[in-house]
């Protein structure tokens, strides 16, 4: 098998994926979106899509006059240089002037050139006799103003009006919205968003959390720590207090074996090596400090039981002769 036909196989099997699906599903409705969106349109069409007026760059007009006259009528006016193609220009507009009525004109001298074309939904299949009406009678009477083309927008909009009163042109203003594609995209955008924004929001609430949570068994480590450490001290203050009475012991028998001795040697080594392995202590391991904290309660019961004369807390009792 050749590597082209391998790798059209691969391309093959992608496409039939429901995530080769979705992929295509998605350029279908990005080229929708772009072409009625206007994304293949001319600068003319670009314009007109979303007003009533156009003119060609160089030509002195009150374009936001002009707009203002025409309003909201199903009426668009482009106005073209001297010698422009007019046909052409009503064929460029076509789709993006859709609905309305279009006149593109131009100055020849001391008239216009003018070129109409109704764009009323059925006008290019029925009402022929309509559209031609129409095409003719909007550009009635603006010769006289060649030199003012605002003069001119004021009676080509009368025109119109005349057409809307005969029931040449359907009745009704221009309405000027997105397509179905840019209102899907734009659902999609805002979905988007929405789940961005969710999926933030729950992200934010577990790392909260999370770090809520170490921190709270932070707290509880430092408040480990902190008892171990004052429990340490006490024991250390607890064997200094025996020190004495040891000593006392120990010098009247002169070498002691007495139990108080032996107990009190034992304290102290176990004591020692505490400190060992507090100073190998991790901080971090809480279940070590807990550990210690309990083996140096167990070891300040048994300093305190032997100040207070009676048996280790683990030795039996010794009976009275």
């Amino acid at each position: 098998m050749t590597r082209p036909e391998s790798r059209r196989q691969r391309v093959t099997a992608l496409l039939g994926t429901p995530f080769g699906l979705a992929v295509l599903a998605c350029l279908v409705l990005a080229g929708w979106a772009a072409w009625s969106g206007g994304a293949l349109d001319g600068p003319i069409a670009r314009q007109v899509r979303t007003t009533s007026f156009y003119a060609d760059p160089g030509l002195d007009v009150d374009r936001a006059a002009a707009e203002r006259i025409i309003g909201n009528r199903r009426l668009v006016v482009v106005l073209r240089s001297p010698d422009a193609d007019l046909r052409g220009t009503c064929k460029q507009v076509k789709q993006a002037a859709d609905g309305t009525v279009v006149l593109v004109l131009s100055r020849d001298g001391d008239d216009y050139d003018t070129y109409g074309c109704a764009l009323v939904p059925g006008y290019d299949k029925k009402n022929l006799g309509k559209a031609a009406a129409a095409e003719m009678v909007i550009g009635r009477g603006i010769d006289t103003f060649a030199d003012r083309p605002l003069e001119a927008v004021k009676v080509i909009a009368v025109n119109y009006d005349r057409l809307v009163k005969a029931g040449t042109v359907p009745d009704g203003a221009r309405t000027i919205s997105p397509s179905l594609p840019r209102f899907l995209l734009a659902a999609a955008a805002v979905l988007g968003v929405v789940a961005a924004a969710t999926a933030l929001y729950l992200g934010g609430r577990r790392a909260g959390r999370l770090a809520a949570a170490r921190r709270v068994r932070r707290d509880e480590l430092t408040d480990s720590r902190s008892a171990l450490g004052a429990a340490t001290a006490g024991l250390a203050q607890q064997i200094i207090d025996l020190d004495p009475q040891y000593a006392l012991v120990h010098g009247r028998r002169g070498g002691d074996d007495s139990s108080f001795g032996r107990r009190y040697r034992q304290l102290t080594s176990d004591h020692a090596a505490l400190l060992d392995r507090l100073a190998a202590l991790d901080d971090a391991d809480e279940a070590a400090v807990r550990k210690l904290v309990r083996r140096v309660e167990s070891l300040s019961r048994q300093a305190q039981a032997l100040a207070d004369g009676h048996p280790a807390p683990n030795d039996p009792p010794q009976r009275e002769k």
